[in-house]
């Protein structure tokens, strides 16, 4: 039980520095975009090229989505860099709970407790849902098109619980104030879970 709490802590670690190099690199060729497009070199240049090969397949979707909304494009790897840190940061804190259910998981198994197992898993599964909901308002201030995959799964898999909320709640002028509801009523679910099923315990990962 120990070995696999330590398999699933190095996972996640490895998980984290991956991440990180991730957006490192997506940030890195941003700022050669924001330098080639300053610089304003010939355009047919090793450099030029070279820059706008590795950074296009980001910028592109971006670019349309800014001026849909009427923004100047050239702000698109400002853009990007701010969607990448972002999406690090969710992606991050998925594995953070995956991870934390898993390692619940296996001590409630080696102890035979199926109550508690069956708590973790509920609690990592409300935890997963409050994240694809505030993925999904960010990604809605960011512009990004309901087009995209990713975009559109967040609105699939969040919709079946926003949408009551939505006729229920006016929304405060021009925002819909519905996620706040959902926010509440999925922290007083976990709690609940918390304090019932795992009666406050806390997870083998600290």
């Amino acid at each position: 039980m120990v070995r696999t709490i330590q398999i699933i802590e190095r996972s996640l670690l490895f998980l984290s520095w991956a991440v990180i190099a991730v957006i490192v690199v997506v940030i890195a060729i941003m700022v050669l975009r924001l330098i080639a497009n300053a610089a304003d070199p010939n355009p047919f240049n090793w450099f030029s090229r070279t820059t706008r090969r590795l950074s296009d397949p980001f910028i592109m979707p971006v670019r349309r989505g800014l001026m849909r909304a009427g923004v100047d494009p050239k702000f698109s790897p400002l853009v990007v860099i701010l969607i990448t840190v972002l999406l690090g940061w969710f992606f991050m804190q998925l594995s953070d709970e995956i991870g934390r259910t898993l390692a619940g998981l296996v001590v409630s198994i080696g102890r035979a407790n199926a109550i508690s197992a069956l708590g973790y898993i509920l609690v990592g599964a409300v935890s997963i849902y409050t994240l694809l909901i505030f993925m999904r308002i960010v990604f809605s201030w960011g512009m990004v098109s309901h087009s995209n995959r990713l975009m559109r799964f967040l609105v699939n898999s969040t919709e079946p619980l926003l949408a009551p909320l939505r006729r229920m709640i006016p929304p405060l002028g021009m925002m819909d104030i519905s996620p706040i509801f959902a926010f509440i009523i999925l922290w007083l679910l976990k709690a609940a879970i918390s304090g019932t099923l795992l009666r406050g315990g806390a997870s083998p990962l600290g």
